[in-house]
């Protein structure tokens, strides 16, 4: 397995490049570190006493990569999960916050474990997502993956605005589709029809 900072490496590489699509909840983002981000956690970069978009230009991939590793793995405990699980449950707690414990949560909560769900790594998740990797080992971050797929097309659903990350303009698969197949086996990657058929009420 790659080691956590290569993942985090790998997620630097995939967010891009500075981007501020009025679209997009996260506001001004750069490496995948949104400005809402450099708020909470009160960095100033360019030390001019508050915390605004010049200091999302200023974040390095070398600054994210320190942000993701001790803020979006460690603090949350994705290191304590399965081991099959932990760069997909990263990858999307980086990408969608706690909301990325949420559709493990309800995942497990499917597959017949009574545990809450709330965005929170804590004992009954933990017992839960080892037991459910016990069950179903080769399968667990298929699953997983497949749940956060379904998790971007319901944003579409709901939100059109949000339509352009999970379709291109010529109907193809969008990044957030693609980022998530980037866990999935390839035997369960939808073909371009399946994903034009799930997409196309959106038209």
């Amino acid at each position: 397995m790659l080691s956590v900072r290569d993942i985090a490496k790998d997620i630097v590489a995939r967010e891009g490049g500075f981007v501020n699509d009025p679209d997009d909840p996260g506001g001004a983002t750069k490496h995948g570190v949104t400005i809402g981000t450099l708020r909470r956690l009160g960095l100033d970069l360019d030390g001019d006493g508050d915390v605004d978009t010049a200091d999302v230009r200023a974040v390095t991939p070398e600054i994210a990569t320190d942000l993701f590793v001790e803020h979006y793995f460690t603090r949350p405990g994705i290191g304590r999960l399965p081991e099959a699980l932990q760069a997909t449950v990263f990858d999307m707690y980086v990408n969608a916050g706690a909301n990325a414990v949420r559709i493990l949560q309800r995942l497990l909560r499917d597959m017949g474990f009574d545990i809450a769900v709330d965005g929170v790594i804590g004992p009954r998740t933990l017992g839960a997502a080892r037991a459910a990797e016990a069950r179903a080992a080769a399968h667990l971050a298929d699953a997983y993956g497949i749940a956060r797929r379904n998790y971007y097309y319901r944003i579409g659903d709901r939100r059109a605005a949000s339509r352009k990350y999970a379709r291109r303009r010529d109907g193809g698969k969008g990044g957030w589709i693609l980022r998530a197949e980037a866990f999935i086996s390839p035997r369960y990657h939808l073909s371009e029809a399946q994903h034009r058929e799930r997409t196309a009420a959106w038209d």
